[in-house]
């Protein structure tokens, strides 16, 4: 059971976790867990709506059709997120 304990004072700290960096740590993975959501996402759908018959390569319609799905997915996130985050400070104000 010492090295497991071992393993979180190996900063210098006396055995003291540091919650702010381990905070951050995780606000990182969530951040890039939600990017490789919305990539993951956003592939499947513009896949979907795009591509009729897969092949080696796109034709000039589907790149379109592709890169304009992508913009508008983009865009509707974005629309979303910044809706969420100003719902979320006018909540914490009301705190």
């Amino acid at each position: 059971m010492d090295s497991f304990g071992s393993d979180f004072s190996a900063g210098g700290s006396g055995g003291k976790i540091d919650t702010g960096t381990i905070m951050e740590q995780v606000k990182v993975q969530i951040a890039v867990a939600n990017a490789q959501e919305l990539l993951q996402r956003m592939t499947d759908k513009c896949f979907k709506k795009c591509i009729g018959k897969p092949g080696s390569s796109l034709d000039n319609s589907e790149q379109k059709c592709i890169a304009m799905c992508m913009d508008r997915y983009m865009d509707a996130w974005n629309t979303v997120s910044r809706t969420y985050n100003s719902r979320l400070q006018r909540e914490r104000a009301r705190m």
